[in-house]
């Protein structure tokens, strides 16, 4: 596992909220665990990973993911098993 990604998924899991994730690198961390990563209508995304499917959008006019995102992230990750250990 990538040391890049491995922190970036730590990341996403932080509390409080970490505010600096950009979505590019959200992609990329994804794509490295092997999801499969389509764009759909608009700025949307379907992400599926692990039999898990989640619907993520890129965000509006900034390149930094929004509280919302990294929610969804976090509750798509947990349900796929690619959750830290605490």
């Amino acid at each position: 596992m990538s040391h890049k990604h491995q922190n970036l998924l730590k990341a996403v899991f932080q509390n409080p909220l970490n505010h600096n994730i950009h979505w590019r690198e959200i992609l990329s961390m994804l794509k490295h665990y092997g999801a499969v990563v389509e764009p759909t209508h608009g700025a949307g995304f379907r992400v599926v990973l692990n039999d898990a499917e989640c619907f993520l959008h890129h965000p509006n006019h900034q390149n930094v993911c929004d509280e919302t995102t990294i929610k969804l992230l976090r509750e798509f990750l947990a349900r796929t098993g690619l959750a830290p250990e605490r």
